[in-house]
């Protein structure tokens, strides 16, 4: 009969730890870790090699002896991705082993990189080393806990509160919109009528006197579909239009409201949907925004 194969487990410790002795050049990188700083050696060629070695790779000659700070900001040159952290793993999340060129190197480490998540991580990456409290340093390349990419984006919130205090036209104009209308000023030289009200033509430069009640019905003349959340819209996404009062000559923008965004179109016939009465001030916010009429399109 075949006897079953032997099987022993073995494992190979050292339960007070194994020393050996760094030499200057690997004890000088070691010490200047523990200080926060990385160093590399110089060759006899002028490269600059991190982490230091005691001779050039490429021709075997010792190194000069001349230690260099670099970093501490660096490039990723590659990396692989590490989705299940093993024991003894720097960090116990989803993490990246990357090759990192730190800035006034000529060859790369490789140490971890505390991205969020693999589609953060690419060449070029520009990180910085995550150090560990200056007390738990023990001269050793864990003393740099990982690298981190650099701060590239912020988010900022912004918010600015002013009063604008309008003229006499435009109060007048803002006076009818509080009572549901819409006031323009017709030029008596061009016989243009611009809405919203003014007291002179921007064509001519006549003064302008006469008021024209227009109404809340106009066309679409052109538009465009917006995809980021405005308070003031209907819903998302939504549509500004320039939209041209029966009566005006030049158009004015609103919010489209009651329809698909992708059925508004140039030439389609609005009106405008007003805020109860009880609700109304002096502000265009008094339009909530056009619906259109059902009446067929007019070629512009």
């Amino acid at each position: 009969m075949p006897s079953e194969p032997l099987v022993a487990e073995h494992a190979l410790e050292f339960p007070g730890g194994y020393t050996r002795t760094t030499g200057p050049v690997i004890g000088r990188f070691l010490t200047e870790l523990r200080d926060g700083r990385v160093v590399g050696v110089r060759t006899a060629e002028g490269r600059v090699l991190v982490p230091p070695l005691e001779y050039e790779p490429e021709t075997g000659e010792p190194v000069t002896g001349d230690f260099v700070e670099v970093g501490p900001a660096g490039t990723v040159m590659s990396w692989a991705w590490v989705d299940a952290p093993r024991k003894g793993h720097p960090l116990d999340r989803p993490f990246a082993w990357a090759l990192i060129k730190l800035d006034g190197a000529d060859t790369a480490l490789v140490h971890a990189v505390g991205a969020d998540g693999a589609k953060a991580m690419h060449p070029g990456l520009r990180v910085r080393p995550r150090w560990k409290p200056e007390a738990d340093r023990i001269g050793h390349i864990t003393d740099i806990s990982c690298f981190v990419p650099e701060v590239t984006a912020m988010v900022a919130p912004i918010r600015m509160e002013y009063r604008v205090r309008p003229g006499r036209s435009l109060a007048r104009f803002l006076e009818g919109v509080r009572d549901g209308v819409f006031l323009g000023g017709r030029c008596t030289r061009c016989v243009k009528v611009y809405m919203p009200f003014r007291t002179s033509c921007p064509e001519c430069g006549s003064a302008i006197s006469e008021e024209v009640e227009l109404p809340d019905t106009g066309t679409v003349t052109t538009f465009a579909i917006n995809n980021l959340p405005d308070p003031r819209a209907p819903e998302v996404p939504f549509v500004s239009a320039y939209i041209l009062l029966d009566g005006a000559d030049v158009p004015m923008i609103a919010l489209m409201g009651d329809v698909p965004a992708h059925e508004v179109r140039q030439g389609m016939r609005v009106r405008a949907v007003w805020a109860p009465p009880e609700e109304r001030t002096m502000s265009m916010a008094n339009i909530r925004w056009f619906a259109p009429t059902g009446e067929p399109d007019v070629e512009l």
